[in-house]
């Protein structure tokens, strides 16, 4: 009896059976959690629900609540001032209020820490403006703690909710707005009544991400003292050895992850909505004195606290630093040169894993198995949705068990001990970064495939090309685009990761993020600001891209 089509050995199976083990791989942490966190005694479940669990919850919930009304609030109101309105310098806001993107979380907490600490720049400005001579006699509320926290991460998130919802009101039809006019809404009434629920789905997605990135942040946290599940995950596994309750906090995690992603879902639910009108786009109203320059200072405020006042910190910080030292430490330039060489080995990775799904499901959907191929996609993904230690605590048995396979494998036919093959290197972490960020390849390369006919491979595949020459002599020219832009991004995220990092990393491994991580820790800036500033400038390569591909619409 001969198997079915998408199981017979040839070209298509080969790529197939890859996405086939993608999944695998992607899922098995999740599994994992589970065993691990069933395995620990009741004990342990008795003292994290009593001592450590109800605390760390209350921050999480608290501080997703808080970033959540913070960037809702300050993604749709850009989104719609420079949408609406014409300014001065509105133009260089549409793509500047992206700029915030460059900057992760925890080089944000890392900046402001010094610039508002009571001997600190600001405070020392405001205190001679005001004719203070000292701490004692005035200074600002300390940061530190869960409104800083709040603060903070809500003017470094915004982004995903300005990105997702700019887009959607720059897309929106005028008639449905001057609809509104005609009937006597004011300009405000036709932005709560008609702009603001169209926009809602678009909202919905913003958010959820910017919820999914608070719930990674581990520096940020740890750097305000805020007590999150994440930091209780670190804790407990690195302070404690703990790893079967590092394991049920981790799980306490996924539950807020299944949460996010049910709210944005529900938040998106009939929530579909089509003109079958032409498209006029939103014609902007001109603004002019007073009225203008509240716009302005309105759409500056975000990119100021966001980027550039941290931007301005580290860029001086790091001047300082160099004209003093004369250069940066062999162990920072080390550090770098472990980033670069990491973020790229996962960035090819992840691109040819992307690439493998999406071509094994593109190709199997004349076929009574596309559904699962689609379905294999779909796990190929949930990694992004997985905070960075969880991902790790999940990792670490499997990655351990394959280790001592092949540590016996080895001693039986060579008798010599091999060691940690993939806990003693890099690999472990190349493989926690390719579970986090195959999503953003796989999106990217669904993307680049939508916009190839079908009728190209067809025409390839009736020359008889099988499915592997197809890929490589007809759609891997026209994904060059795509693949680019995935590529960049993976590089760029793959960089800035902090938690799967510190998490997985072999002994004596530093990259960029972590040792920024240990300065912060230890209170030394100098060679941190150094190390965050690099961070920053890789950063700006996506904003830019991002600001070109996704905004134009806008222009």
């Amino acid at each position: 009896m001969p198997l079915p089509r998408p199981l017979q050995f040839g070209s298509d199976a080969g790529w197939r059976l890859g996405a086939l083990f993608i999944a695998i791989c992607v899922i098995t942490p999740v599994l994992t959690l589970g065993g691990l966190a069933a395995s620990g005694s009741l004990e342990h479940w008795v003292h994290l629900l009593n001592y450590v669990i109800p605390t760390a919850f209350q921050n999480t919930v608290l501080l997703l609540l808080g970033v959540g009304v913070l960037v809702t609030c300050l993604g749709t109101g850009a989104a719609w001032l420079v949408t609406a309105f014409s300014f001065p310098s509105q133009r260089i806001l549409s793509w500047a209020l992206l700029l915030p993107l460059a900057v992760p979380t925890y080089i944000v907490a890392f900046a402001y820490l010094d610039l508002l600490h009571p001997i600190g720049p600001v405070q020392e400005l405001i205190r001679s403006i005001l004719g203070y001579s000292s701490a004692r006699e005035f200074h600002l509320p300390d940061i530190r703690g869960l409104p800083g926290a709040i603060f903070l991460l809500g003017f470094v998130l915004y982004p995903y909710v300005y990105l997702s919802t700019r887009v959607m009101f720059s897309t929106q039809a005028a008639s449905l707005l001057e609809a509104g006019r005609i009937l006597g809404l004011s300009g405000k009434g036709v932005f709560l009544r008609v702009a603001l629920p169209l926009a809602r789905p678009a909202i919905a997605v913003g958010v959820s991400l910017a919820l999914l990135e608070t719930l990674n942040d581990i520096g940020a946290s740890e750097f305000l003292g805020v007590h999150t599940l994440t930091v209780s995950v670190y804790t407990t596994w690195v302070t404690r050895t703990d790893l079967a309750g590092a394991a049920q906090i981790a799980l306490a995690m996924l539950a807020i992850v299944v949460g996010l992603i049910l709210l944005e879902r529900q938040g998106r639910k009939r929530q579909r909505y089509a003109n079958t009108q032409r498209m006029r786009p939103v014609q902007p109203k001109q603004l002019k004195g007073m009225a203008a320059l509240v716009a302005v200072i309105l759409g500056w405020i975000p990119i100021v606290v966001g980027f550039i006042a941290p931007a301005l910190y580290l860029l001086n910080e790091t001047i300082k630093h160099l004209q003093i030292k004369g250069g940066v430490s062999e162990q920072l330039l080390l550090s770098g040169f472990n980033t670069l060489r990491i973020a790229l080995i996962a960035t090819l990775v992840v691109v040819f894993c992307g690439l493998v799904v999406t071509w094994a499901a593109r190709g199997a959907r004349a076929s009574s198995w596309s559904g699962t191929y689609h379905a294999l996609a779909r796990i190929s993904t949930i990694g992004y949705a997985l905070p960075g230690t969880v991902l790790a605590i999940g990792l670490l048995t499997p990655l351990i068990y394959f280790d001592n396979a092949i540590g016996w494998l080895v001693e039986v036919f060579s008798d010599h001990s091999p060691g940690l093959i993939l806990m003693g290197s890099t690999t472990a972490l190349v493989c926690a970064y390719v579970i986090r960020f195959l999503a953003i390849s796989v999106g990217g390369i669904e993307s680049g495939l939508a916009r190839i006919p079908p009728s190209l491979e067809q025409a390839s595949r009736l020359l008889g090309e099988s499915a592997t020459g197809t890929l490589k002599r007809v759609h891997l020219p026209l994904l060059r685009p795509a693949l680019g832009a995935a590529a960049l991004l993976v590089f760029v995220d793959t960089m800035k990761e902090l938690p799967a990092t510190l998490l997985l990393r072999p002994v004596n491994f530093e990259t960029l993020a972590t040792w920024l991580y240990a300065e912060a820790a230890r209170g030394t800036y100098e060679e941190g600001a150094v190390a965050a500033l690099a961070i920053v400038l890789a950063g700006l390569l996506p904003v830019i891209v991002l600001a070109r591909k996704q905004l134009q619409s806008g222009h």
